[in-house]
């Protein structure tokens, strides 16, 4: 396939909105700098809205937002029911976690634990989630430029080089408050970019948005009653429903990068509102990205075909630069980089207050010292590292290697929620059982991604294995002289031991 030069517009557009973003981070840059509070948690400044708005960009990589529009022009609509899932999680997040967040004012969400079970949960809970990330944006830069890269002409090692030098630059600048009004830019960019994509492509089609319809309901590309149905060739909702809501708590409890955003708002009031705006975005784009998938499958359906040697995985950014008018097409790439830039920045961001929150100042000092300088080193080292395994995989191609290692990794993931549930929810649970639940699960979790289960099945499956075995194993060792009051959900609304001593 001859691939298709981008021209000077859209290199225009592209260079313009990657010089914006880097002027984010350059306007917050003074305010980051004052303290570590200011870094990781703008000091609990961000308005509601803009911290859901983040949330949601921080969740949505790059890859889902070209994956998402395949898998509804190769299937159809099954997969929405993870979106749906957020609403299920979001009552039990404001309930039974923010309030501990927000109580014992974490910046890491690891801290948790270590209150709750002691310091070893709270390093191998951030060590891992450190570990994980690195390598995820290592597929975040990755995975978009090779498909982008498949279909123009772009040099891949530059602009590899040039989306994670400068997410580098703007989160080492702006700290959390730039990542989040960056990550707002991005959202109404990827979002804006995907409704122009429909838009463009409904014009496009002959008869517009009544032949997509049809096409959708004569191919069943939208929902079936199969797709409620266990042992059909359809995705089953049901199971993807409730994988998706174990994900979620794994993503929602568990997971830095969103955690930390918990405590960039004034209140948890707020907090819970910056959820239920995560959420209701999470809601309206379902027939955005789902509409786009759709909207594809009819364009190619009634103009030829998808050509054989384009891969389904690149059809977006295929679209985009065959299709689309100069200076628009330019608009939907940045989206795209939009997308894997607001993943990236966050998980910069988060790895950095890992390692000063669970590790530098847990460690090293008493209190908690202007560390500022200190953070910007770690993104500049976390973004290198990062960047450097994506080039490499950009040379080589062996991004099979590197997917191990994410799968090894992420493997104690979920288990890693089931253990803040346990904390949470039982009385009971102490160390000893849970290290044993959560390497139990991570075992059976191994095994099992072998089988024919779908993902979604295996998420429950090591949620589960962690949280019962996690449990009964507690049973087997003692849990006197822990002091474990206000730190589950029985006594919510008290203060822990430690914050009580302390104010004594």
């Amino acid at each position: 396939m001859d691939k298709i030069g981008l021209g000077t517009a859209n290199w225009l557009v592209i260079i313009v909105y990657l010089i914006a973003m880097l002027g984010v981070g350059l306007y917050f840059t003074k305010k980051a700098g004052k303290n570590t509070d200011e870094f990781f948690t703008a000091g609990g400044k961000i308005p509601a809205w803009a911290a859901g708005f983040s949330i949601y960009a921080t969740t949505l990589s790059a890859i889902t937002y070209m994956s998402t529009p395949e898998q509804a022009f190769l299937t159809d609509w099954s997969y929405a029911a993870g979106n749906i899932a957020i609403f299920a999680i979001i009552p039990i997040l404001i309930y039974f976690y923010i309030p501990f967040f927000r109580k014992l004012n974490v910046t890491s969400a690891y801290e948790y634990l270590e209150v709750r079970f002691g310091a070893s949960l709270r390093v191998v809970g951030s060590l891992l989630f450190i570990l994980f990330h690195i390598g995820r944006v290592a597929i975040v830069v990755y995975l978009p430029t090779l498909a982008i890269t498949s279909v123009s002409d772009i040099n891949p090692m530059l602009i590899a080089s040039i989306v994670g030098i400068l997410c580098i630059i703007y989160t080492f600048l702006g700290g959390i408050e730039g990542v989040i009004w960056s990550d707002v830019i991005q959202g109404i960019i990827l979002l804006g970019g995907a409704i122009l994509v429909i838009g463009v492509g409904i014009n496009y089609i002959n008869g517009g948005f009544s032949t997509i319809i049809s096409d959708a309901l004569e191919n069943d590309k939208l929902i079936t009653a199969g797709n409620f149905q266990f042992g059909t060739a359809a995705a089953a909702i049901p199971i993807i429903f409730l994988g998706s809501i174990f994900n979620n708590l794994h993503q929602y409890t568990a997971s830095q990068d969103v955690v930390q955003r918990y405590q960039t708002t004034k209140s948890m009031k707020e907090t819970n509102k910056s959820l239920w705006t995560n959420g209701a975005l999470a809601l309206i784009t379902i027939p955005i990205f789902y509409g786009m998938g759709t909207m594809l499958y009819s364009y190619y359906s009634n103009s030829g075909g998808l050509p054989e040697e384009v891969n389904t995985s690149a059809i977006v950014p295929y679209f985009i630069v065959t299709t689309l008018p100069a200076g628009v097409a330019g608009l939907l790439i940045a989206a795209i980089f939009a997308a894997a830039q607001s993943t990236i920045s966050s998980s910069l961001n988060s790895i950095s207050a890992c390692v000063i929150t669970d590790f530098k100042q847990r460690f090293f000092e008493k209190k908690k010292g202007n560390d500022v300088l200190l953070a910007r080193l770690v993104v500049i080292i976390a973004g290198v590292l990062g960047m450097t395994a994506a080039l490499y995989l950009v040379s080589t191609n062996r991004a099979e290697t590197w997917n191990l290692f994410l799968d090894i990794t992420g493997l104690f993931g979920v288990p890693i929620a089931a253990v803040f549930a346990l904390g949470i929810l039982t009385k009971r649970a102490n160390t000893p059982g849970v290290f044993i639940g959560l390497g139990t699960a991570a075992i059976v979790a191994y095994f099992v991604q072998g089988t024919d289960m779908t993902p979604f099945a295996v998420s429950m499956v090591s949620f589960l294995v962690s949280f019962v075995v996690g449990y009964l194993a507690s049973f087997v060792f003692s849990d006197k002289g822990k002091n474990i009051k206000g730190l589950t959900i029985y006594t919510k609304s008290e203060g822990y031991a430690d914050e009580v001593s302390k104010a004594e």
